[in-house]
């Protein structure tokens, strides 16, 4: 589409349907991933119920899937060619500035949680026959050429096996096959990764704590050094050729995210977007600021706290503690609407970047490995002690709720303690045992519980929160989606059913067709939220809410 405006056009006609793509440097071709098409005869089958599912064998993953190889389409002749023709699932890319070599990484299988096996080749456009630069056990990704096309980065936690860490950006010559790492590992996720005109340096966005910045790694000396120093997230979206400008997003507690241009060496920016200049006119935000407390073991733990925006100090308020996905997410500074509706309700919110967090370095990321509802369970509920210390939370209405891994944790919290008046469980596990084959199975035998559980039974099923169910006096509400697989949606029913039958506990379980880990569904999504709403207001305040009419909604 071109930038005045206009129909779009219609540049490629794949059997299958695009993939991941990139443009050359030149922009006169764009590089791109598709999964193979059936040939006639195995389609016509496909299409008479020949459908069955040969479980992680070839490209077969739990469902149908194809290989994924590697094209190129011209823009001046209009044709697409075929680069790879490989039995390979492509996933990270890049071509070289020349045009002439792609390296990408790529896997054998489809299987769960295995992408560590992943390993990188380099393939010339002229004579596609790939040719493996890795042999080993550590993923790769984040792949990007060099300006002067004789090495590349990327980045990868180890040039041997994969650990849970942050991890460290490589730099390799794909002719010698010799790489080096920088001498800082990363400290969060990171993101738009760019080389300067000059290969010199390379600018990435990386979350650290609760704030997101432009950073800058040395290729000389290893080093890395901070470009900007927001308190907030910004994230780089692109930057101009030559890297003196950026367009970025930025938000912090009280602002939506909105576009900004700015100059990359000094931050002067330029707000190009307003997208929702009725939420400060019209709204009473929450107030959110960084909090601080010492877990039970003396771990320091950090958190974002939210309060009504008439808050007046001193006065105690029901607190609803959320808790992160991942394990490896985080709180961070940044516009949550969730946190403001519930502060517009009266509700403080906690969400703790507990032990498992990442953005904190690989101490904390990999503090929760072999102590799954240990500390992390500590870091909670010292946050929760800390906010009634100060005066903030009310002992007598405390909230939980969380979705996928803070579901699971949330689950796990409301077996240990009575003191929380209502949970919201979304994506929810209460069974290892029972969701090691359907579900996260690699992650959990390797980094957090260790050990099979064929092997190592007890270690299973001390973490499991359905084996102390009989514990739980929370009212519980059970969110989840029909076609997740990520956290199977039989875990949800398990756990009802337990309650149920228990009687100790009023609950409530809403499976949505349709809907994979994450809602795509926006009707979905509007019962999912009002349900919770409703849940937290009846149990923790006595409050028979009811949701605001469409008319009125922002």
């Amino acid at each position: 589409m071109r930038l005045k405006g206009g129909e779009a056009i219609q540049l490629t006609s794949h059997k299958n349907s695009v993939g991941s793509y990139k443009w050359s440097a030149d922009a006169s071709k764009i590089f791109f991933t598709a999964e193979e098409p059936m040939i006639e005869e195995e389609q016509k089958e496909y299409d008479l119920g020949d459908d069955a599912i040969f479980v992680f064998e070839g490209p077969n993953g739990r469902e149908h899937a194809r290989w994924r190889n590697l094209w190129v389409f011209n823009l001046s002749s209009k044709k697409e060619v075929r680069i790879t023709d490989e039995e390979l699932i492509i996933n990270s890319f890049d071509a070289s500035p020349d045009g002439k070599r792609v390296v990408f990484a790529a896997t054998k299988q489809d299987t769960d949680n295995y992408s560590h096996l992943s390993e990188l080749y380099l393939v010339d456009v002229s004579n596609p026959k790939p040719v493996r630069l890795t042999n080993n056990n550590a993923p790769e990704r984040n792949i990007l050429w060099a300006p002067d096309g004789k090495s590349f980065v990327y980045r990868s936690p180890s040039d041997k096996d994969f650990d849970l860490t942050h991890g460290f950006l490589w730099i390799m010559n794909p002719d010698s096959g010799k790489k080096r790492k920088l001498k800082e590992p990363n400290q969060g996720s990171i993101s738009s990764l760019a080389w300067t005109p000059d290969g010199k340096s390379l600018l990435f966005n990386e979350a650290r704590r609760t704030n997101s910045n432009l950073y800058r790694a040395d290729i000389a000396a290893g080093k890395i050094q901070d470009v900007t120093n927001v308190e907030g997230t910004l994230r780089v979206l692109t930057f101009s050729k030559d890297r003196t400008k950026m367009v970025y997003s930025y938000s912090d507690f009280d602002t939506p995210p909105d576009l900004y241009v700015s100059s990359v060496g000094k931050l002067n920016p330029v707000r190009l977007t307003n997208t929702n200049p009725w939420i400060e006119k019209e709204l009473l935000l929450a107030k959110g600021e960084v909090v601080r407390w010492k877990s039970k073991d003396g771990m320091e733990i950090e958190g974002v706290l939210y309060v009504p925006g008439n808050h007046k100090k001193g006065k105690k308020l029901p607190l609803i503690v959320t808790i992160h996905g991942g394990p490896p997410g985080h709180f961070s500074n940044s516009f949550r609407a969730v946190f403001h509706v519930f502060a517009g309700l009266g509700y403080a919110s906690l969400g703790p970047n507990i032990r498992g967090s990442n953005s904190y370095g690989d101490d904390l990321l990999t503090a929760l490995q072999g102590d799954v509802g240990g500390g992390e369970y500590d870091d909670v509920m010292s946050g929760v002690d800390y906010l009634i210390e100060k005066r903030i939370a009310d002992p007598d209405r405390l909230g939980v709720r969380g979705w996928s891994w803070g579901g699971i944790l949330g689950s796990w919290v409301i077996t240990q303690t009575d003191r929380f008046k209502a949970a919201s469980l979304g994506a929810m596990v209460g069974s290892w045992t029972a969701e090691s084959g359907p579900g996260l199975s690699y992650d959990l035998r390797h980094h957090y519980i260790k050990g099979a559980h064929w092997t190592n039974p007890e270690d299973w099923r001390k973490v499991s929160s359905l084996w102390f169910v009989k514990n739980v006096t929370t009212p519980t509400l059970l969110l989840h989606g029909a076609r997740d697989v990520v956290s199977t949606p039989n875990q949800a029913m398990m756990f009802f059913h337990a309650l149920k039958e228990i009687g100790k506990a009023p609950v409530r379980y809403i499976n949505f067709p349709r809907e994979p880990h994450g809602f795509r569904e926006p009707r979905h999504q509007r019962l999912r939220d009002i349900e919770e709403i409703r849940w937290m207001q009846k149990h923790i305040s006595g409050i028979d809410w009811k949701p605001w009419k469409r008319e009125e909604q922002k």
